[in-house]
Formats: structure tokens, sequence, C-alpha cells
């Protein structure tokens, strides 16, 4: 048997739109007196190890002696399998391209019907202990249906509201035919499934009130690893010439709101000229960005990584910062949601400047962060 302790585990190359800081744990072993008595498969449409809720569930499982099976999207430079001690990768041959709503109605349809077969397949096999469905879409926990007939019990661990995701995501009302269908395919989810867990007590709010039991929902708040956010031993904020460095780090994208912190720093420049703000990863919303530092004649003020970073160049960035910057836009989305950014900030005990959503507030009372309004760069400024 292969121990987990001896395994040296091979990082996959990165590409383009996969963050790098999400790598396998350098000395991944069991805990002391963990006996392997479970075998579990885990599905996600995402790819693994990047993605950072549904890794730290397989890392943990692994850790704890279990048999993990990941079911995920392949993406390139990846193995087909991969065997990682305990952890067996499969890798459907997709993977994740943005586009209308026709592509994800079909990117959605076909990799549960894969993973469907392949989770059928590998349990009438391997006979499986539990099966984790990790969302979106909600609809992937019907991939577990061989499994469940077979008396597999099913976890589903509803990441997002997918109803008010896709409001969000393509610019429609509530009330939207499709967004009512997404409705009712939630709520089918949740009842097929034996258990569900969700991210906050908001989100949880939201799937009871459109008709799911209470009972059967359960709060896993996202988070970091501690051990490898650690700021110790890492470089402190440096104040060279009275400087102040604020760092943003993560996705590139519109709903973070980079905009609103790019026009913040333009507004103090004339009184901070020591002023920077570092962006570290990418994203699509990358060049326009890069274009409104260039309008804004901020380009000695804000800087710009090659990309995502390797983990320990990021680590060392976010500790020798002297804050960090969450400016989430506010709509019914991401009024119930939390950013994982901002537990990598808090566990490197870094200042957080972030911006009021419902979700965070909720948690986070007023003298836990420097808040501001959402998309409001005056606001923003008015933190100094």
């Amino acid at each position: 048997r292969c121990r987990l302790r001896r395994l040296r585990l091979s990082r996959p190359p990165r590409s383009p739109g996969s963050p790098s800081q999400f790598r396998p744990p350098r000395n991944l072993r069991r805990r002391p007196g963990a006996v392997a008595v479970r075998r579990i498969c885990v599905l996600r449409l995402a790819y693994f190890p990047f993605d950072p809720r549904m890794s730290r569930d397989v890392y943990s499982l692994a850790e704890a002696g279990d048999h993990v099976d990941v079911i995920c999207l392949r993406d390139t430079g990846q193995r087909r399998i991969e065997r990682l001690g305990s952890i067996t990768v499969w890798r459907l041959p997709m993977r994740h391209r943005r586009g209308k709503l026709l592509r994800w109605i079909y990117e959605y349809a076909m990799f549960t019907l894969l993973a469907g077969v392949l989770a059928g397949v590998l349990c009438v096999r391997r006979r499986f202990d539990l099966v984790q469905v990790h969302t979106l879409p909600d609809t992937l926990v019907f991939a577990a249906a061989i499994p469940k007939l077979l008396g597999v019990p099913v976890l589903l661990d509803l990441h997002e509201c997918m109803p008010e995701f896709f409001a969000s995501t393509f610019g429609v009302s509530a009330t939207h035919p499709a967004v009512r269908l997404t409705a009712a395919a939630e709520q089918t989810a949740i009842r097929f499934a034996d258990f569900t867990l969700t991210c906050t007590e908001d989100m949880r709010a939201v799937f009871v009130a459109r008709g799911a039991p209470a009972e059967k929902i359960a709060i896993v708040m996202n988070s970091c690893d501690e051990s490898v956010f650690d700021p110790s031993g890492r470089p402190p904020p440096s104040h060279e010439n009275g400087g102040f460095r604020l760092l943003h780090h993560g996705s590139m994208e519109t709903r973070y709101g980079i905009d609103t912190v790019i026009r913040a720093v333009a507004a103090l420049r004339p009184e901070y000229p020591g002023l920077r703000l570092a962006l570290i990863g990418d994203g699509s919303q990358r060049n326009e960005l890069v274009t409104l530092v260039a309008e804004l004649g901020v380009e000695r003020e804000v800087s710009f990584s090659d990309g995502f970073v390797p983990l320990e160049e990021l680590l060392d960035a976010i500790a020798s910062a002297d804050a960090g910057v969450v400016a989430m836009r506010r709509d019914p989305f991401r009024d119930l949601t939390h950013c994982i950014k901002m537990f990598d900030l808090i566990s490197m005990r870094r200042p957080v400047l972030c911006s009021r959503t419902r979700a965070v507030m909720n948690y986070f009372p007023e003298d836990c962060f420097a808040y501001f309004e959402p998309d409001d760069p005056a606001d923003l400024v008015r933190l100094e």
C-alpha cells in the first residue's frame, strides 16, 4: 500500500486560466491514528487541484485515511488519470469555456452525463461509501443517480445560489423563466441529495425560503489553509519613502470591482505619491484594467503581475503588503456569498479594505474590516 507520508506530489503545468496558488500540500499525510475505512467519490465541474473548497475537502479526506476518487475537468497539460496516494483523479476530456447561455447548458449537460457514467462504473467496481457533489451546476447531483440506486448516500455542497448566479451573469431579472427553472432545479437537487452543505447562513436562508427543508442544510464556511497562508518568516511591509502598498490578488473579473480600486488610487495620487497598488492574478478583465490604468495615467502607481504567480511568491506579496482590498460589487448574488481572498488576507494577518455586502456584514462587524460602499471610489478614498 502506498503511504501518503512517502508520496511526492507532482504539480501539473499551469495553464493561462488556472490559479497557480491552489496546489497540493507539500506534505500530504494521514493524521495519526487514521484508518482507511471509506471510499468516497467527489464530483466537480472544475479543475483539480485548482478549486480551493473542493481541494481542501479531498485532502482532508485523504489525511483522515479515506480513499478518494475525484471526477473533474481536464486542463491543458494534466494527466487523464493521476494517483496521489489514496487520491485518484479521473479527468474527463472537457475544458471550461466562457460563452453564451447555450455554451453553459451544453457544458453542464455533457459533464453531468460523462461524470454520471464514470461514477456509476466506479461505484459498481469499488462500492463507494459516499458521493460528494460540488456545484455549480446544481443538476450535477444527478450524476450520482447510479450510486444512489445502489444505496450510496449523496452529499451536495452548494457553493453558490444558482438562480442568483444566472440572473447576475446574464443580466436578467429573478422572474425570468430561465431563472425560475434553475430555482426549480436547485430545489429538486436538494431533495435528491441525502444531505446538503452550503457556505453562509444567508445562502441557507434563501434555499429554505424557496422550499428546502432547513434540517437538511448545514453550513461549512469557505476558508483558507492556515498552515499554508502563514505570515511567519515572511518579509514584513516596507515603508521606504513613506510608501503604502495595497494589494489585490486572484481573478481579474468585473464582479471583483478592481476598477473601483484603480480609480481610488488615481484620486489619492496627488496627496499620497507613495501609494502603490499591486494587482496579482489574471482574468477576462485584465486588458480592460490595463487600458483604464493608462487612461488615468497611473502606470507608476499600479502594477500588474505576469498572470497568476507561484504560491511562495503570492505569500510573500501578501505578507509585504500594508493592506489588501476586496472590492466585490453588490447584487442579489454577491450579497449571499463570501470572497475567498478575504480569508487569505485574514490568515496572513493583513488589514482588509472590504466593500459592504450583506453576507460579509452579517459575519464580520464594522470593527473587523475597513468598509466602503461597492462601486464607490470616493467612499474608498475616504478610508485614507
